[in-house]
This record gives C-alpha cells, structure tokens and sequence, in this order.
C-alpha cells in the first residue's frame, strides 16, 4: 500500500465521484426497483440486469448461477453470483469488494414505495437502499473513479455480487469460494455504517422437535404432552440466555452472546394433547466463543430438561451455523486506509469495531483472507431502517463511502 498516491488522486477521484453522482443515483434507484425478496429468493433476474448494465460500460462479466437441484435443496428459487475481474499490471494485491443483493421482505409500515426508490430529504428509500444494493454503487463507481483518474495501477480489483445472505451466505460468498472462483488478497464486504467493521457475531440456529402421543383432551393421561415437554425447554433455554448477559467480549461494540426462540409450532386442536411441537432458536455466538462447544452445550441442556419424562424423545437438527468474523494478519491495512480516507472524505475519526450482526464477511475470513466491512450508510444499522419499514440510505454517505471507497483502492494499487 502506498498512503501518497490517494492523497495526489483525491481531486481526481472526488471530481469524478461528484460529476457522477447523479447517474449513480439514477443506478441505485433500478436496482431497488427490482425485487430480491427471500423468500420467495428469485434473485437471478436481477444479477442479470447488473450484468448487461456492466456490459453496458464495456465490462466483462461472469455469471456464476448456482444449479437448480441446489437451489431446490436450499430454499431458495433461483441465485447467479457475479464476478466482475479489473487486472491492472501485475506486482499489486488483488482486492474484492462483496454487496450482496437479496433482502428480506418488505413488511409493512411503508410510506414510501418499498421498490420506489424515491428521493425525499436527501434521502433515497426503498427495500435494500442502504443494506446492501447501495454498495453495489458505492463500489463500482469507486473502481470507475479510479481508473479515470489516469494514475497507472498494479494488482487488480473483483467485484462480487452475491444473493444469498439472507440465507446465511453458502451459495453466494462460499460457494463462490468453494468452487475456487476467486482467492484475492483482501476483501471489503458491504456494511451499513461509517464504522469500519472488523470482527462480528456467529450464530447457531436449531429446529428442536419433541415428540409425544397426542390423545382426546378428555383424557390427557393416555397420552404424553409434547407441549408441556417443550415447555420444560423453553424455561431452560431463557434460563441458560439470562446467565450469557454475563459473558462479555473483549471486542468493542460487540457485548455479549444471546439465546431466544424465534417460532413455535404445535398440536392439532384445542381439545387435542398435543403429540408434536417444533421450536425454533437461535444463538449468536460473540467472537471469542468456539461453535463447536456451544453446540455441543446447547443440545446437553435440551437433552437434560426433558430427561425422565415418560413418552418423550427430542430431536434437534441444527439449521444454520455462521461463524463469528474475527480479525485476521492484514487487516490493519485495510482499517488504517479506511479511516484515513474516511477522515479526510467526512472530516471526522471512525472507530473500527465489531458489530452484534453476523454476515458474509465471514466466509472470506474463513478461508484465511483479511477481511473488513465498510460501505453507505449512517452510524448505525438503527437509524437507516434496514430490514424495517422506510429504509434509506442518506445521498451525502452514498457519495461519501464512494469517495473514501476510491481512496483506499488508490491507496492500495496506484503505482
């Protein structure tokens, strides 16, 4: 990394950001019109649009679409990963820049169209405006700025855009990976604030089905009660998450782990024992915590509050496992060109810190590559309403993540 070259660059860079703006603006606003709900996880119609609007600059584009029998399996109904490769002359790093574009559904609450894109205020809404279909812009507009801007350049740049985080990133970053797409030497991910984001949460998340014998209401001692089996567990599980307030990472802006049941399902009538319940949990794992161990913990505890009970078996099948991003060699490059830029784009310090959320950045860490999230967006993931009614993203991050985004690829491959 050279720190002088981005600083020479920055009028370039900004001027071409700021004669830009508008058409990256205009850029947002149809990628927000194109649904990415998941589920139903249709996301390949708009993979595509980004891929011929690329083309459309004269890029090459690989569409990477994920087979339907996996797709079947998965959940989902159609993903295509794309990898967008700059080379410049060889002798720098190869730095890959991940936003991924499905999102969950919007909900209800909205004032504005969730697919409107509309411009109030400053502010652009719609569903996904500032997690993460914005950084698609953040991005590419920063790798446009700099190679406007004359300088030679060494190494090389890979977009990839992915579509299925929401689903916890294994057909989207790690597939990619797993099939030995691409190996680059560091990573930015998308994120939703001015912090740069070097380590975040894991999470484990299980089905626990318990099994009775349902039987006539009249006579509930012919049958064994699943429901009240479950709700041995259900204490056990808020009794074990009350006592992890007293466990505490040592990273800031991550405090400690969390346990709750997201959904429950059960019985057949009012008059009916019920014979079968299926609870839904899920517990994030802080950076310091080992999965392996904490599921292992997890399945002794359930397996505990329903031992002796007569007619009664447990089955717990772990649905997802996303382990915590921890810092790793390298990343201290990545933090201290963010910050610096970041500085001198908004005229203030931004701290580097770890955040309770767990996304993909992880799966790039996983495979040993320095990794960092930073994008659009506001001081926290609150104030822009990701994944709430009236999401948005404010124009001045937009522009401002953009700049800083040119200036650490300046930093890391002018020549």
């Amino acid at each position: 990394m050279t720190t002088n070259n981005a600083d020479t660059l920055r009028p370039r860079l900004d001027a071409w950001v700021d004669a830009h703006f508008d058409e990256q603006v205009a850029f947002l606003q149809r990628l927000v019109g194109i649904p990415t709900d998941t589920p139903p996880g249709d996301t390949a119609p708009h993979a595509e649009a980004v891929a011929r609007e690329l083309e459309g600059w004269g890029w090459t584009v690989e569409r990477h679409a994920v087979p339907d029998d996996e797709m079947k399996a998965y959940g989902m109904q159609s993903i295509t990963n794309l990898i967008v490769r700059r080379a410049y002359a060889p002798g720098g790093p190869v730095i890959a820049l991940n936003a991924h574009g499905d999102v969950v559904p919007p909900g209800e609450g909205w004032t504005h169209d969730p697919y409107g894109g509309e411009v109030v205020d400053g502010r652009l809404y719609g569903r996904a405006s500032a997690v993460s279909k914005s950084d698609f812009t953040t991005y590419l507009h920063a790798v446009r700025a700099l190679e406007a801007s004359g300088a030679p350049l060494k190494g090389g740049v890979e977009l990839h855009f992915t579509y299925d985080e929401e689903f916890g990133g294994l057909k989207g970053p790690g597939w990619l990976l797993e099939h030995g797409l691409s190996k680059p030497d560091y990573v930015v991910c998308a994120s939703f604030s001015h912090a740069v984001v070097t380590a975040h949460n894991g999470c484990l998340q299980f089905e626990v089905t318990v099994h009775g014998k349902a039987t006539h209401g009249s006579a509930p001692k012919t049958g064994h009660d699943a429901l009240q089996a479950a709700s041995r567990i259900l204490a056990e599980i808020y009794r074990q998450a009350a006592a992890l307030d007293e466990v505490h990472s040592a990273i800031d802006g991550i405090t400690n782990p969390t346990m709750i049941v997201g959904r429950i399902d059960g019985g057949t009538n009012t008059n009916v024992v019920p014979g079968k319940v299926v609870l839904k949990m899920d517990r994030r794992l802080i950076p310091e915590e080992d999965p392996v161990q904490v599921e292992a913990q997890v399945r002794a505890f359930i397996a505990a509050a329903v031992e002796g009970l007569p007619g009664i078996t447990v089955d717990v099948r772990r649905l997802l496992l996303a382990r915590p991003l921890r810092p790793l060699p390298g990343h201290e490059k990545l933090v201290a060109s963010l910050q610096r830029q970041a500085q001198a784009v908004f005229g203030e310090a931004i701290p580097a810190l770890g955040t309770p959320l767990y996304a993909d950045a992880r799966l790039y860490a996983e495979h040993g590559i320095p990794t960092v999230m930073y994008g659009a967006g506001p001081r926290t993931v609150l104030e822009s309403r990701a994944k709430q009614a009236d999401e948005h993203v404010l124009l001045s991050d937009l522009k401002g993540a953009t700049r800083v985004m040119a200036g650490l690829l300046a930093d890391f491959l002018a020549a």
